[in-house]
């Protein structure tokens, strides 16, 4: 799975306590944005970073960092993990915030 400049690839990594989210034009092998529960706009809300709540706000964070690039389709990449609980949810946070996968 790789992403194009139209469409670039949504890599999600999810730890015990924390997700990350980046967004990545693998053809010219940068990262358009990122988002994770250690950023300081996720921590100022005072959540923890290993729920479904937490998922869901960094899709949205990541996803409004996407469409201020002027990103709007993704391809999703779940890294090998079972698409439910907080993959899920985060994925269903950056379609609710505007993002197309």
């Amino acid at each position: 799975m790789t992403g194009t400049e139209e469409r670039p690839r949504m890599s999600i990594f999810k730890s015990a306590g924390h997700i990350y989210a980046q967004v990545i034009n693998d053809i010219q092998g940068n990262t358009i944005v990122s988002a994770s529960t250690l950023d300081k706009e996720f921590t100022d809300t005072g959540k923890k970073g290993g729920n479904k709540e937490a998922a869901i706000t960094i899709g949205k964070i990541v996803a409004k960092r996407a469409l201020d690039k002027g990103v709007t389709k993704v391809v999703f990449d779940r890294n090998g993990f079972l698409y439910h609980g907080r993959v899920k949810a985060l994925s269903d946070g950056a379609r609710e915030a505007g993002l197309q996968f």
